[in-house]
């Protein structure tokens, strides 16, 4: 029987900046993107230092999608993975050593800015009906004729509730599947 080894990383830290999303000439996404860890101690005459690690972060695939739409610079991540070296030849012909974390899972920990923004300038833009419904209202202030003022009241209120469940509808577009838990 061969003895078992183990190369598992776990890193809390936030990103250094924007991921990267690419894909493969065959279809496969790749994201790469940075994250810092810090760490802090008191010396011995009780001064406090500060430590900071960079980490290269590579994900694959579902991963690599759900990294580029959720993650943004200076979001708090909680992430496992695999550490992996490997080299290349630069321009000038010279051997260059890369360290990178493979990544396996992670968690976002702050909310996602990316996502906030969208669902805020979503929800700033009138709808193509909220267009109408203004230009409706503009021409026409009095209720129109044959409908009391309690049913046109109705009406709206009932509009509106619709319009808000198809808002909500939109705004879950990640699929849980692709959650990688």
């Amino acid at each position: 029987m061969s003895s078992r080894s183990i190369n598992k990383v776990v890193l809390l830290g936030n990103l250094t900046r924007d991921p990267e999303l690419k894909y493969t000439p065959n279809g496969t996404a790749v994201c790469t993107f940075g994250l810092a860890t810090n760490r802090s101690w008191t010396t011995a005459d009780g001064q406090t230092k500060d430590d900071v690690q960079y980490h290269r972060v590579v994900a694959w695939q579902k991963l690599a999608e759900l990294c580029g739409k959720l993650l943004v610079k200076g979001s708090k991540v909680y992430l496992e993975g695999r550490i992996a070296y490997r080299d290349y030849m630069d321009k000038n012909n010279q051997q260059k050593f890369i360290t990178e974390i493979i990544l396996d899972d992670f968690i976002l920990l702050s909310s996602s800015k990316k996502y906030q923004k969208t669902e805020e300038s979503e929800d700033d833009k009138p709808t193509e009906k909220g267009k109408k419904d203004e230009e409706e209202k503009d021409e026409d202030t009095a209720a129109p004729e044959g409908k009391a003022d309690d049913e046109s009241e109705e009406e709206e209120k009932e509009e509106e509730s619709n319009n808000q469940e198809k808002e909500k509808d939109d705004e879950e577009d990640v699929n849980p599947d692709d959650i990688p838990f």
